[in-house]
């Protein structure tokens, strides 16, 4: 009985550590979602890009708009992909 006391507390013991470390580990989770939406702040990238590289919006003239042609995509049904004449 003694020694099954003894397992008790020290898996109680590693059970806290563990749950402490998981606590530790949801802070700094929190943090690093709060550094990433700071870094990616779209006015934050907009300076970066017009000070540091020296990036700046075309001029309108120079800007071609290109429409999107949507295929349709091909059917799973194989009997579908290859239609045969009917007599």
């Amino acid at each position: 009985m003694v020694s099954s006391q003894h397992k008790a507390r020290k898996l109680f013991i590693e059970l806290e550590k563990e749950q402490e470390l998981a606590r530790q580990l949801a802070v700094e989770w929190g943090q690093l979602q709060l550094e990433q939406s700071t870094w990616a702040m779209h006015s934050r990238v907009e300076k970066i890009a017009v000070n540091q590289l020296h990036m700046r919006l075309p001029d309108p003239s120079r800007i071609q708009t290109i429409p999107i042609q949507i295929i349709p995509l091909a059917s799973s049904n194989p009997d579908d992909s290859v239609k045969t004449p009917k007599p």
